[in-house]
């Protein structure tokens, strides 16, 4: 009954960390150019798809498109986009080099970081407000006993509980990654 809460919950956990990973920390991570997209003989192409995405050195990326000829379009998207990061292309690969990162810029990452992890627990805690509101009614309309609707609540806080946990537990991880040097 109480699944596609459940499943909205999970998805707002996937959410997050799509943006998490979106996030550089100092290092380089080929994570940070999925949402880029590539003019692809008119059709706007994921990155992925183009070319080779390597970490030969813990702060640089490398891409090395299937097609030369794509080299030119690849750095434009780059640049377009908002990774913030100056590509170099010598011709046959690109290269991003990702600068150290400053003290006061991992603060404000950190912050953003636990801005994101909020916004996902409003949106686990609508969720499970919507799933009482649903079981309410449902024992309103006399589909289930008043037992049985305390039985569905306490599922619903406890599924709650663990995606808010698991939400804090990936907060956790990414600050800790961005604050090591």
């Amino acid at each position: 009954m109480i699944e596609k809460y459940t499943e909205k919950m999970q998805k707002s956990v996937e959410s997050l960390e799509r943006e998490y990973n979106a996030i550089r920390a100092g290092r380089a991570n080929p994570h940070v150019l999925d949402r880029i997209k590539v003019d692809y003989y008119g059709t706007p192409t994921p990155l992925q798809q183009v070319g080779n995405i390597t970490v030969p050195e813990p702060r640089i990326l490398c891409i090395q498109p299937w097609e030369v000829s794509l080299l030119k379009t690849i750095e434009k998207a780059i640049h377009q986009s908002d990774i913030g990061i100056n590509p170099t292309n010598d011709g046959k690969v690109i290269r991003l080099v990702f600068p150290e990162l400053t003290e006061e810029h991992r603060k404000e990452l950190v912050k953003d970081v636990k801005k994101k992890a909020e916004t996902a627990k409003v949106a686990i805690r609508n969720i499970r407000r919507d799933a009482n509101e649903f079981l309410k009614k449902a024992n309103k309309n006399g589909e289930m006993t008043e037992d049985e609707l305390k039985t569905e609540q306490n599922k619903v806080q406890k599924e709650t509980d663990k995606y808010i946990k698991t939400v804090d537990d990936a907060m956790d991880k990414k600050s800790q990654e961005i604050l090591t040097v």
